[in-house]
């Protein structure tokens, strides 16, 4: 793999019909930032060969939403990726990324958030995108890392849905 991208989720329903989390949709402004997000991915040349995606209802449409813009991309739905920590995410992508160079994962926070800022950190980003990070992922949030050969990962974009046009979310 050499680059990645960590997409949260668009805005989701507070509450689900059935009343549970897995099952809470987007609403209509998460799936148009999700769009947002893919057309914006597109545009900047990162375009996934393969997506990784928690299997929950809003990560699966927030995959929905953007898979217009990677017409080619191969895509895995994993439970395990359902408010995965951190670390389960870097063992999905060592269990699936090796046969992609491009390997984009759609999350939840906690996890995406801190795997992010741990990026960040190792790669020494400038203060602003440390600070922006450190402080909030909102949802349809999307960070593009680069790994180059031994060295830190370098955070190429950071984009927000709400710098973009979209509404963004808590």
């Amino acid at each position: 793999m050499d680059r990645l991208i960590l997409m949260r989720h668009g805005q989701a329903e507070r509450q689900a019909a059935t009343g549970g989390d897995f099952e809470r949709g987007l609403t209509p402004k998460g799936r148009e930032d999700a769009t947002l997000m893919g057309q914006l991915l597109a545009r900047s040349g990162a375009t996934p060969d393969l997506v990784l995606v928690s299997s929950a209802r809003r990560t699966r449409e927030t995959f929905a939403a953007v898979s217009a813009a990677f017409p080619k991309a191969r895509v895995e739905f994993r439970r395990d990726l359902y408010h995965a920590e951190p670390e389960e995410v870097v063992t999905a992508l060592e269990d699936e990324g090796e046969a992609a160079s491009l390997v984009m994962v759609i999350g939840h926070n906690p996890g995406l958030h801190e795997l992010a800022l741990r990026l960040i950190l190792q790669g020494g980003a400038e203060p602003v995108a440390l600070n922006k990070v450190r402080g909030r992922f909102p949802t349809a949030t999307t960070a593009v890392f680069a790994f180059g050969s031994g060295g830190p990962p370098v955070l190429e974009h950071l984009f927000y849905a709400s710098e973009h046009g979209g509404t963004g979310g808590e």
